[in-house]
């Protein structure tokens, strides 16, 4: 074995560690010089499938080779069977998100419609959470948009609770007021928040056609409502079978629409995908009793140089981890590896037989080369804007070089601002920008603690020290400085732990940036240079943004030298001023929020004497600050817990 192009350190003691794996299924995990976790993998057989990385490096793909020039350890963990090695490998891909691994675009989780059938009065909402609650969980979709679109839909078929309308808050106070709301007037609601407007039966019923609807049975829906409205046509209720007939119409529109092919009356789901350059989308047709319920497209990154039949495993693995249904039936456009061991997983996730299937022929394959047609669509519009988004990028990016004469594009930007109202709450932002694209997982928010009053240019000189000195205890240039400094406030813990997460919340400081940007004028630069030289960072160049007084200026400003005015069509100007909005932005929101708590807070918790018990039964005797005011002596010092002297401080205070 060779490992010459590792960052490999001791050779014969790592080669000695490989001879002692086992011949066992498992999961390894390869990591860097630094232990950041870089891939995950499983198999069978653990020593030969690790030592198959450091054979002959043409017999490996671009992306492995990128990967075991970082690699410097590892880990092992042996498991009973490859079934239990394949649940081990997904948890520890989803919990830490190696770079090497095939991954879903998004970290965030993906929105679902939940549907709580276990309360009094369902609702019926979007939610990115999937719990053992007892509820009825639909998707998950792609967007939050299509969930939106869709309850927007199923509002105005089934009228139940209007999804963000009607919190129990709102729901109990029109219960207490006997009047229900506009959306009952408009028919958007059938109104149980008072009572005698629905029955429970009613209401349940239209939450049973939710479901239904949303599981492709609304060819039950529509007898059912046909039968409702015949019935009330024989009791003369007119308006009310008017109304029935309308929905029926309705439900019956979508459905020709879901008609796109008919299958078996089964439930499945088709999977298809496409891929170029290193992207890759992944389509999936929702089949649900015979008819196309929904379509939802899926991003991978980490595509580059895999197999089909990995990009697909990745998929199928992710995808139904969390899924909160899955149907007997999987129809993909190519084979999967180990597809005994995933269809033994599904099985036994769901509780039923799971079918993989790629067919050849007939309708099936109709519907598989139908996702696939829109798996391309997707990705030829996600490479469309990312070009466009590109090429505008580099080309605003380009003249900001020319104009500072700087000696590359700046790669990342940084930029700050300060917050404060007459000096209360002051508060900093810092925003960062990599490729001219906003990155926000990297911005940083930080409260002012050693600056009293308004004084915008110390406080950007503090958050700036505080910035970069993480930056020097990351890099290893001031640890015992970096470390006696305690960073209360800040988004990152200031400690440095050995697990991952903080390993890599600490390799973020170390990340400089290309350039640096402040809200402000000379005073501003020159205090973001003074504190950059004080801790060695003297290569940053720092640039004032300096604005008009309606904001309708974005002038560069930069120590020693004149202000460059940028010219109204400059794709430099709208790139900074975009990147100085943001900071404002994101410093504005922090400073609001902390304004709020402040409000918030009661002028009783200020007064030596008054903790949460006392203050409790001070407001519920008086009822409010007025009334503890207009109180007497006497009558507070009468309240359970208080004493006379507290009594008699509290009212001369107040």
């Amino acid at each position: 074995m060779d490992l010459s192009l590792t960052a490999v350190r001791d050779h014969a003691a790592f080669l000695e560690r490989l001879r002692l794996v086992p011949d066992q299924p498992g999961v390894y995990l390869w990591k860097d010089a630094t232990g950041r976790l870089l891939y995950v993998g499983k198999s069978k057989r653990l020593r030969d499938r690790m030592r198959s990385y450091f054979g002959s490096p043409r017999s490996l793909n671009g992306k492995t080779r990128r990967l075991v020039s970082h690699i410097a350890d590892f880990e092992i963990i042996v498991t009973q069977s490859e079934l239990e090695a394949l649940l081990l490998e997904m948890n520890v891909i989803k919990q830490h998100r190696p770079p090497y691994n095939i991954l879903l675009k998004d970290d965030k989780t993906y929105p679902y419609i939940k549907v709580t059938v276990n309360e009094e009065w369902p609702r019926v909402f979007a939610t990115r959470q999937v719990l053992n609650d007892g509820a009825r969980y639909f998707g998950p979709y792609a967007s939050a948009g299509s969930v939106y679109h869709a309850l927007d839909i199923l509002n105005r078929l089934f009228a139940f609770r209007p999804p963000y309308e009607c919190k129990d808050d709102k729901f109990n106070r029109h219960r207490k007021l006997g009047k229900p709301c506009l959306y009952h007037q408009m028919r958007r609601c059938l109104g149980p928040c008072v009572l005698g407007l629905v029955t429970k039966e009613t209401y349940r019923q239209a939450i049973d056609s939710v479901c239904r609807f949303l599981e492709g049975k609304s060819d039950q829906i529509v007898r059912e409502l046909r039968a409702q409205m015949e019935e009330a046509a024989e009791r003369l209720e007119f308006e009310r079978a008017a109304y029935l007939r309308d929905r029926i119409q309705a439900i019956a529109k979508i459905s020709e629409r879901q008609q796109v092919l008919r299958t078996v009356d089964t439930d499945q789901d088709v999977i298809a995908f496409a891929r170029e350059d290193g992207s890759a989308v992944v389509q999936v047709l929702f089949i649900r009793g015979g008819k196309l319920i929904n379509a939802e497209p899926f991003t991978l990154q980490g595509a580059e140089d895999e197999s089909d039949e990995a990009l697909l495993s990745s998929f199928l693995t992710q995808f139904y981890q969390n899924a909160p249904t899955i149907p007997p039936s999987l129809l993909l456009a190519d084979h999967v590896e180990e597809p005994l061991i995933i269809a033994s997983w599904l099985q036994q996730k769901s509780g039923h037989r799971v079918e993989i299937t790629v067919p050849r022929r007939g309708e099936k394959k109709q519907l598989v080369e139908l996702a696939a047609a829109n798996a391309r669509q997707k990705l030829r519009e996600i490479r469309e804007q990312w070009l466009n988004s590109e090429q505008r990028a580099v080309a605003a990016l380009s003249e900001l070089r020319d104009l500072l004469e700087l000696p590359a594009l700046p790669r990342r930007i940084e930029c700050y601002d300060v917050s404060n109202t007459q000096g209360q709450q002051s508060v900093a932002s810092m925003v960062v920008f990599e490729h001219g694209e906003p990155r926000p997982a990297h911005y940083r928010r930080f409260k002012i603690k050693t600056v009293s009053g308004a004084n915008d240019v110390a406080s950007l000189r503090e958050v700036i020290s505080r910035r970069f000195r993480r930056a020097a205890e990351a890099l290893g240039e001031a640890q015992q400085a970096a470390a006696a400094v305690e960073i209360e406030g800040d988004s990152e813990p200031s400690t440095t732990e050995t697990n991952d997460a903080d390993r890599q919340a600490l390799e973020r400081w170390a990340d400089l940036p290309d350039l640096l940007l402040v809200d402000g004028g000379p005073a501003q630069v020159a205090a973001a240079q003074a504190a950059l030289h004080e801790l060695g960072f003297t290569q940053i160049p720092v640039v004032g943004v300096a604005k008009g007084p309606d904001r309708n200026r974005f002038d560069l400003v930069r120590a020693g030298c004149e202000p460059l005015v940028l010219a109204r069509d400059s794709k430099a100007l709208a790139l900074v001023q975009r990147i100085d909005e943001e900071a404002h932005r994101f410093a504005i929101a922090y400073h609001r929020k902390l304004r709020n708590q402040a409000a918030l807070r009661s002028p009783l918790e200020e007064i030596p004497g008054i903790g949460p018990k006392r203050k409790r039964a001070l407001l519920k005797a008086f009822g409010s600050l007025d009334g503890i005011r207009r109180a007497s002596v006497d009558e507070i010092a009468a309240v359970p817990g208080m004493t006379r002297k507290v009594a008699e401080e509290l009212k001369s205070l107040l």
